[in-house]
């Protein structure tokens, strides 16, 4: 069976129906998708493509990834992923123990709950999933390949969920990617699903530490980690900010504020929130970067299951005999489980009811678990207005080696930028291609920018980068 859209309803009162509310319901505010590029300022350089997200106003999302904040256990991950009466199976990256916030930990939990699933169900058994992004859509293929039948309910009028490729071949090279897309490993879940679709990619790996004043020595991440297994022989979780302060280090130093600044943009928490028994990831020394359209791996996930978009869940009853679901027409549809896949900002939001409630066990963890902010923002210039980031003299003179050698990490350090992260794709795309990840109070900020003054303050922060500041 190939795959079915289905549209429940029509118009504007089934897009204005949220998960987030369940009395009358705003129009939502879309999910990001491409923007307008603003006028240029005086004086200022103007990109010929701009885009940005909105997770942190999304709501069908409420922020971007999960974080484990001070003084949380590890074992909230595993209460909220534990199944309800054989009924309710819970998915998604805040799941995941082992790497929760990443776009594998997605995938793993959609597979674990499917797994979960198989474990209970009978033969062709009717079932529903919740959100149709990686986890929903991993859960998908593996019920789908067992005989199931499945149906997948999506808020949002597309699916995806956290991970969105904006596909426009006259504004980007390569699809701008504003959700989850960067990965660490080669030898992860979101690889071997590149791999599985010949989706092409890239590595950043060399970073470039820059200031106004010019180029500054790579910042260590050595005393970052010293803090972290010092407040890991505490009796008690200390935040990493009290961490790093009782290890001498200077949370003014321009360096570490860069540097923190990037672990924020990963994890979507500052370092006076994150856990030290828990912390956020440093950054790595490569980054994996996808360059197609991962709605690609979302949708071949998907095949043979039918799909219901706009189509956001208000409720979820169940008992001994099965469940139903309520959707936005306010029509209610049985089934034997439900896979719920929806983003831990949303089960905080109490937009979707549990009917009898969820254990208490989950509702804890729900509430102790952290929603993080992280926001993208993708430039493309005609013409670079960026100065030289090779060194000046490489050591090597082979073409491959001296690829290698150019910078695709930029760090700002010092000043006042609001985004302090940021990646050049210029080599891989052929274009004036750079992006810019936010996170923690600082996406918050962002977020909260009109789109003109969101350029100005990315325009604003890639100044030392600038050959003309």
């Amino acid at each position: 069976m190939t795959r079915r859209t289905l549209l429940i309803g029509a118009g504007a009162g089934v897009l204005g129906v949220i998960l987030s509310s369940c009395t009358p319901e705003p129009a939502p505010t879309p999910t990001p998708s491409r923007t307008p590029t603003p006028k240029p300022t005086a004086g200022a350089i103007t990109p010929a493509a701009f885009v940005r997200s909105a997770w942190t106003s999304d709501p069908f999302s409420r922020g971007a990834a999960s974080y484990t904040p001070v003084g949380t256990q590890q074992s909230a991950r595993e209460a909220l992923a534990a199944p309800v009466d054989d009924r309710l199976f819970f998915a998604g990256e805040a799941t995941d123990t082992e790497a929760p916030g990443t776009v594998d930990a997605a995938l793993r939990s959609g597979d674990r709950a499917a797994d979960d699933v198989q474990r209970v169900a009978g033969d062709g058994e009717r079932i529903a999933v919740i959100g149709a992004g990686l986890a929903g859509a991993a859960a998908v293929s593996r019920l789908v390949a067992a005989g199931h039948e499945v149906t997948v309910f999506e808020a949002r009028d597309r699916v995806g969920g956290r991970v969105q490729s904006v596909v426009d071949e006259e504004q980007w090279p390569v699809p701008a990617q504003l959700g989850g897309w960067l990965f660490a490993s080669a030898d992860s879940e979101m690889a071997a699903q590149l791999t599985r679709l010949d989706i092409r990619s890239t590595t950043l790996g060399t970073p470039l530490w820059r200031s106004a004043e010019g180029d500054v020595e790579p910042v260590s991440t050595e005393p970052v980690q010293a803090a972290i297994t010092a407040g890991q022989q505490q009796p008690t979780d200390v935040a990493l900010a009290d961490a790093l302060s009782e290890s001498g280090v200077d949370l003014e130093d321009p360096g570490i504020v860069a540097l923190l600044a990037a672990v924020a943009a990963s994890s979507g928490s500052d370092a006076d929130e994150a856990s030290t028994w828990f912390p956020p990831a440093l950054p790595p020394t490569e980054l994996i970067a996808p360059l197609g359209d991962l709605g690609a791996i979302v949708d071949d996930l998907l095949e043979g299951a039918k799909v219901s978009l706009a189509s956001p869940v208000s409720r979820v009853a169940y008992d001994d005999a099965g469940l139903s679901l309520r959707i936005a027409t306010g029509e209610s549809l049985s089934f034997d489980r439900v896979v719920i896949t929806v983003p831990l900002g949303v089960l905080q939001g109490k937009g979707l009811e549990f009917a009898p409630a969820l254990p208490f066990a989950q509702r804890g963890a729900i509430a102790e678990l952290g929603m993080g902010r992280i926001e993208t923002v993708w430039m493309r210039f005609d013409e670079s207005p960026f100065a030289a980031t090779a060194p000046e003299e490489p050591a090597a003179t082979a073409p491959e080696e001296l690829d290698a050698a150019v910078p695709t990490v930029w760090h700002v350090v010092g000043g006042d930028a609001l985004i302090r992260t940021w990646f050049d794709l210029s080599a891989e795309t052929g274009e004036s291609v750079v992006v810019g990840i936010v996170g923690g109070d600082a996406a918050g900020e962002f977020a909260e920018l009109d789109d003109q003054k969101a350029l100005e303050a990315a325009i604003a922060s890639l100044a030392p980068f600038l050959a003309t500041p």
